[in-house]
């Protein structure tokens, strides 16, 4: 066992009081992450700061106001790679996006509608092979999330609460930035053309929505429609799990509003 002195400790409080965050400050000093954790509890308790001793309020329970913009985009993440896990070490459900590393940019935003939308309550990153698992804990989650429940999305009814709608239909690029930065990509597409005998070959951008719950898909769509957005299906293998969207105009849309994942 590898005990940590005094000193190595005060540092970590130092740190973790300049906002530093667990994991860096677990890395930084070669101490355990959940050591690191238990420090900033208890220096956190001893300055009345202890997250136990206050009840974070409910913009839908209490009334507290809520950032719709940020909700709309965290509710289309939550549709596409989101997860509410009921059991935690933590003893309170966690709100779960995965984030490929590949994507540091889509991870920062999808970190700070977290923040946005939960301002007091606790998020963080996990470090998972090729990925982060960006968390927030609020026993509040099914409130703003009652699309949860048993089982996988594609296997259960997926619908909007009519107050949940009438966030998206106010802010629906949010909306949809959410959902094609989870299940989404924009890509080059190629095809060749015969011009004046010689064949040549044109690339052109594109958008995909992927997801195999047939009502998540048409909540992408319902909302594409009311923007303007042409869309098709694209069958793959027999499977109508692809929404593609190649007019010009609407990737244009979509360039000006989404863009790609960075």
């Amino acid at each position: 066992m590898n005990f940590h002195g005094t000193e190595v400790r005060h540092k970590a409080l130092t740190l973790l009081r300049n906002g530093a965050k667990n994991a860096d400050v677990a890395r930084r000093l070669n101490v355990p992450l959940g050591t690191i954790g238990y420090w900033k509890h208890l220096d956190r308790a001893k300055r009345g700061e202890c997250p136990g001793k206050h009840d974070p309020k409910c913009p839908r329970c209490d009334g507290r106001d809520l950032d719709l913009a940020a909700y709309s985009y965290l509710l289309g993440l939550y549709l596409g790679d989101g997860h509410i896990s009921q059991y935690s070490a933590h003893r309170v459900p966690s709100l779960m996006i995965t984030c490929d590393n590949s994507w540091p940019g889509l991870m920062d935003s999808c970190e700070q509608a977290m923040r946005t939308v939960f301002p007091d309550n606790s998020v963080c990153r996990v470090r998972k092979v090729g990925c982060r698992n960006v968390k927030v804990y609020s026993k509040h989650l099914h409130c703003l999330f009652p699309q949860h429940g048993p089982g996988k999305k594609h296997d259960r009814r997926i619908a909007l609460e009519p107050w949940q709608q009438d966030i998206v239909d106010a802010h629906p690029w949010d909306f949809i930035r959410g959902l094609i930065h989870s299940d989404g990509c924009r890509i080059t597409n190629w095809t060749t053309r015969m011009v004046a005998g010689e064949r040549k070959r044109y690339e052109y951008p594109r958008y995909f929505f992927t997801n195999v719950s047939d009502d998540i898909r048409r909540l992408c769509t319902d909302t594409f429609d009311k923007l303007g957005i042409k869309w098709t299906h694209c069958t793959r293998h027999g499977n109508p799990y692809n929404i593609s969207v190649a007019r010009k105009a609407s990737v244009a849309l979509m360039d000006t509003h989404v863009g790609p994942k960075h």
